[in-house]
């Protein structure tokens, strides 16, 4: 059985083709059994999101699974196999595994080190388990990878640190206020920095949220999109004067927020400090803002300054956590070879046990008169012979597992004690036997 990662990621293709190779989310179920059902295929699990879509599959054979995982992707997209070889990353086994663990931990991510991909590749496994498509090897691995990943993260201060402009805006003001429950916020601009910049506002416990834009129905769209409030941009210097926080992002040729308004509001202001953050480039904010005394006035440069900061330290976290992986990979193939050792000891061990209840018949034949208590003597005694002569086998069937002819080996073990153990995957080689059977009917 080998391990299979196929991925369409940013690497591969870019945002106009990845917006075409992804999986609505209420189509996710489907396509894990329709690929399920496909030649060669043992377990499978489709993670999906807006930066990837990927295949993780157990098959038969790496050749004949690659290519039917590709056409399964073909065919679900509308491309050709060869258009979808050319946006494709395929990954396997060791090599597959290391890059589970770096999407699943964010190592692989547009933006370093994000949170989100951990709980959207658990809906992912989740999903294909309840539609029974993973199997041994899926339901151990990912459940290790989602440990290793949250172990990660909270071990490290990878996801700490604002490595977005947006993000950046709203930890800056963080540092000012502390936390940002009960602050007033102001959004100008309407346009995708605004929508970021939003979303982290209310990330940040921030409830109090007015959107402004020169094309008011923007605002109105934006603010029911999110539930927030909007208001004409004439209403902005108003609005000011009891804003804790303005981030601004507009496309103006000319200052939008200027000396002359914080001085309009000098007198009525409430609020001790104002942040103002400017995102746009060229600026909406005029520099050197005076007007107040608790005025923080941050510009793209600041925040830039501040993400490539962050940035840095979370590139040490993300080699902090990458030199973890080989571990990982470790543990699982070590995992996976006492797969075929198991069924071994376990058959060991069930002829032994025969051996010993048979034995035991034999002499309750022999020596009908034994007492109850002497029987239980007689039988803890003999059981206890099989368990010292069953040490040094089982011991040395363990190490077989490590072995580069571990296959070869555990057959001759096998052979020396006569018993005969069934492969953990003998049931799913039943399964693509007759998954092949019905294809090869159709084609």
């Amino acid at each position: 059985m080998h391990f299979i990662a196929i991925s369409v990621n940013h690497r591969t293709a870019d945002v106009a083709l990845r917006e075409k190779v992804a999986f609505k989310e209420d189509a996710i179920r489907l396509a894990n059994v329709d690929l399920f059902e496909t030649k060669s295929i043992l377990e499978n699990v489709i993670l999906s999101t807006c930066n990837r879509t990927e295949v993780y599959a157990i098959v038969d054979q790496i050749h004949t699974g690659r290519y039917y995982i590709q056409r399964f992707l073909a065919r679900a997209f509308g491309f050709d196999v060869e258009e979808i070889k050319t946006m494709t990353e395929v990954h396997v086994e060791d090599d597959a595994v290391n890059h589970l663990m770096r999407v699943v931990s964010g190592l692989d991510s547009i933006v370093l080190g994000e949170t989100q991909i951990l709980g959207q590749l658990r809906d992912a496994f989740f999903k294909a388990q309840e539609e029974d498509t993973t199997g041994t090897i899926f339901n151990h691995l990912f459940k290790q990878a989602i440990t290793f990943a949250k172990k990660a993260h909270n071990e490290t201060d990878i996801a700490d640190n604002a490595v977005s402009v947006s993000y950046a805006a709203v930890e800056l003001a963080k540092k000012v206020f502390g936390k940002l429950t009960h602050k007033k916020a102001l959004i100008v601009g309407a346009g995708e920095m605004s929508e970021l910049s939003l979303l982290n506002l209310i990330g940040a416990d921030v409830s109090d949220i007015t959107i402004f834009n020169r094309t008011e129905s923007k605002a109105q769209r934006l603010a029911e999109k999110h539930q927030v409030a909007s208001a004409p941009i004439s209403d902005l210097a108003a609005h000011l004067s009891s804003a804790d926080i303005v981030i601004s992002s507009t496309s103006a040729e000319s200052y939008v927020i200027t000396n002359q308004m914080l001085e309009q509001i000098e007198a009525p202001r409430k609020a001790d400090s104002l942040v103002l953050i400017d995102i746009a480039v060229p600026r909406d904010i005029e520099p050197n803002i005076t007007a107040l005394p608790d005025v923080f006035n941050y510009d793209v440069d600041d925040l830039k300054g501040l993400v490539d900061a962050n940035l840095r330290e979370r590139q040490l976290a993300a080699d902090a956590i990458a030199e973890r992986i080989p571990q990982e990979i470790t543990n699982h193939n070590d995992w996976v070879n006492m797969l075929g050792v198991v069924p071994v000891i376990r058959a060991l061990r069930e002829k032994a046990m025969t051996i010993q209840s048979e034995t035991m018949d034999s002499i309750d034949r022999k020596l009908p008169g034994l007492s109850e208590h002497e029987r239980k003597v007689v039988s803890k005694h003999t059981k206890s012979i099989i368990n010292q002569m069953l040490k040094d086998p089982i011991k040395q069937a363990k190490e077989i597992s490590t072995d580069k002819k571990s296959n070869e080996k555990l057959e001759l073990f096998q052979n020396i004690f006569d018993i005969e153990a069934e492969h953990p995957y003998e049931e799913q080689r039943r399964k693509s036997a007759e998954k092949l059977s019905h294809i090869l009917s159709f084609e």
